[in-house]
């Protein structure tokens, strides 16, 4: 069982950067990928950024390219997501992901873990 807790969220004003961080709690193992997902007012949960483990190779949505960066520090077992250049359509609820399953980076039907969540809301 992997439990996983986010941190790091807040407000911040359009421009600015936050980093948030997911620590894993249980067995994270090669063969997994995690991922970055969030979920505005009124609107459907959507993949933000994602890395497998064993590859490092790494996916982000096309609304966030250039500007967010997903990295993982295996020593620590964290999960982070350093976000620049923020805008007010990047508010939402961030929740951290993880699975055992293949996919698309970004099917939340793959997931089988998941944390409760950070907010960060951005001001114009």
């Amino acid at each position: 069982q992997v439990q996983l807790v986010e941190s790091g969220g807040g407000s911040v004003q359009a421009g600015g950067s936050l980093r948030l961080v997911c620590t894993a709690y249980g067995y994270i193992g090669n063969g997994y990928s995690m991922a970055w997902f969030r979920q505005a007012p009124g609107k459907e949960r959507e993949g933000v950024a994602g890395i497998e483990i064993w590859t490092g190779t790494t996916y982000y949505a096309d609304s966030v390219k250039g500007r967010f960066t997903i990295s993982r520090d295996a020593a620590k077992y964290t999960l982070s997501l350093q976000m620049t250049s923020l805008k007010p359509d990047d508010t939402a609820m961030y929740y951290c992901a993880a699975r055992y399953r293949d996919g698309t980076w970004n099917n939340l039907s793959t997931y089988n873990y998941w944390g409760r969540g950070t907010q960060v809301t951005v001001s114009s």
